[in-house]
């Protein structure tokens, strides 16, 4: 992997961020993951993963609703 700044995290929306990061710690309150704003080192790789996952199935949960029709 090379060092340049192209990363695969961009936003694509870099308006949605606030609304992403409210989404993000309403998950991790959900999971009981205390994450903070900011730096949680103190976290295990299991408790953050938990949280970028199970805001993925929400998403997906939410897409699969709307194209239901629902």
């Amino acid at each position: 992997m090379s060092s340049t700044n192209n990363s695969s995290n961009r936003m694509v929306v870099p308006e949605a961020k606030e609304a992403m990061d409210k989404f993000k710690m309403e998950v991790a309150s959900e999971l009981g993951v205390p994450l903070t704003n900011g730096y949680n080192g103190n976290l295990t790789s299991y408790q953050n993963g938990s949280v970028g996952g199970y805001m993925v199935k929400k998403m997906i949960e939410e897409q699969e609703k709307k194209m239901a029709g629902k």
